[in-house]
């Protein structure tokens, strides 16, 4: 593994239109292609990648576009339905948007005549992130500039309601805990709810802010990683609320924090998008500087692929992958 590898982008994938954010499919669709969907400044697309990192008969990767749903407004995040499947008959592709006018779409499809969406009304400021629970699929959170994470049925029916004390960043959902919630605020503080008592259980702190972004690290679920300020900060949820490790890593700011899906030590983060050129830097907690070093124009969005090292950002008409090692 290089110390310090600044490399050009391994795939590239044009697109129609500005990207705002992009997401890989993080659940086992049925299907040996990846599903990815980005929003763009009116519109959905759904694809399928295949790479040849994991397939020797793919030269590079393969893109294909399944389908393009019309959304009217800007997309500003993305969530992915665990019921989402390729092998199914018909096939079902459910995920949930965020727009900029505060309302929450879920989007229902089965790729031929059944395209249906529902309209979630509730927040009253910008929303920043939105989860499905990963088990069943049948409940959606978000997190608002509102200073509220709110709980959705599918039908848009509020069955929680937590009161934040500052805008609300990030919400992941415990990959196996299903009532266990985490909600990352601007203030800096990152907290743990029980949705069965509808408390909170656990928090911890930064220190510094402003917190844009963390992530519950899958691989390993007592670590937590955010960004704030320009550092991102790594805990051991059983050692202490403050963090273990910390680094800067931005000198303008970071934006987004995204854990492998792969590898426990593996994460990335990105620069303020807005500047001309948007900084995608992947880091290793066994080694001291990133490990890959990107660039993207304007970029927005960042996620990794379920299975392999590679992620994604978007950016101006296009989308670009980084493969990175273990």
């Amino acid at each position: 593994m290089k110390q310090d590898s600044t490399r050009n982008t391994s795939y590239i994938v044009d697109c129609e239109d500005y990207v705002h954010v992009v997401k890989f499919n993080p659940f086992d669709s049925g299907d040996s292609c990846s599903l990815i969907a980005y929003g763009g400044n009116n519109y959905v697309v759904v694809g399928t990648c295949r790479f040849q990192e994991e397939d020797a008969e793919v030269e590079g990767m393969q893109y294909k576009t399944l389908r393009t749903f019309h959304h009217g407004i800007r997309v500003d995040a993305i969530a992915w339905s665990p019921e989402t499947r390729l092998d199914a008959i018909p096939p079902q592709i459910r995920f949930c948007t965020a727009a900029s006018d505060r309302k929450l779409r879920l989007f229902t499809s089965d790729l031929q005549d059944k395209n249906e969406f529902k309209t979630f009304d509730g927040h009253s400021d910008y929303i920043n992130d939105l989860v499905f629970a990963p088990n069943e699929g049948q409940e959606i959170a978000s997190v608002s500039d509102d200073h509220t994470c709110r709980v959705w049925d599918l039908e848009g029916n509020e069955k929680a309601h937590f009161v934040l004390r500052s805008p609300g960043m990030s919400v992941c959902w415990h990959p196996e805990e299903a009532f266990k919630l985490m909600v990352a605020e601007k203030n800096g503080t990152i907290r743990f709810y029980d949705l069965i008592t509808q408390q909170a259980i656990l928090s911890l702190e930064c220190e510094q802010t402003p917190l844009m972004s963390a992530d519950w690290c899958l691989k390993n679920t007592l670590k937590i990683g955010a960004v704030a300020g320009s550092d991102w900060l790594i805990w051991d949820i059983t050692r202490s609320s403050y963090p273990q490790e910390k680094r800067p890593v931005h000198v303008d700011r970071a934006r987004l924090f995204r854990w492998s899906r792969v590898n426990e030590n593996l994460f990335a983060t990105t620069g303020y998008p807005g500047k001309t050129t948007t900084q995608l830097l992947v880091h290793h907690l066994g080694h001291p500087q990133p490990i890959l070093t990107g660039t993207a124009a304007v970029g927005s969005g960042l996620t990794w692929h379920r299975t392999l090292p590679l992620c994604a950002v978007g950016g101006d008409h296009k989308i670009f992958f980084w493969v990175t090692e273990m």
